[in-house]
């Protein structure tokens, strides 16, 4: 089995910055998209970020050039560093991984349990 868990959550203030951590454990040869979505009540799912396992990235255009992906391989963990946050950031964040637990099985994809941001005005 594998598990995603997040943190880094919480609440901040307009302009503010957090950072939010995913790392995945359990059953996993190798990993190869990983990235973060949000989601509000009553919404769909979308894609904040993602990043392939050698690093090209892709962002949503609300947060270009305030979010930032990154992972660490050995740790099979990703990273948000956000910036310049905005109370239309409010949500909550998922992390995702794209995982194959052998080197002959087809990757499957894995979701964290979601952490809370709040960005008060």
């Amino acid at each position: 089995q594998v598990q995603l868990v997040e943190s880094g959550g919480g609440l901040v203030q307009a302009g503010g910055s957090l950072r939010l951590s995913c790392a995945a454990s359990g059953s996993i040869f190798s990993i190869n998209t990983m990235g973060w979505y949000r989601q509000a009540p009553g919404e769909q799912r979308e894609l904040v970020a993602a990043i392939t396992r050698g690093g090209r990235t892709n962002y949503a255009d609300s947060v270009k050039d305030r979010f930032t992906i990154s992972r660490d391989n050995a740790k099979n963990t990703v990273y948000l560093q956000m910036n310049s946050l905005k109370p239309e950031d409010t949500d909550v964040y998922y992390c995702n991984a794209d995982v194959l637990k052998d080197f002959m099985s087809w990757p499957v994809i894995y979701w964290g349990q979601g952490t809370q941001v709040t960005v008060s005005s």
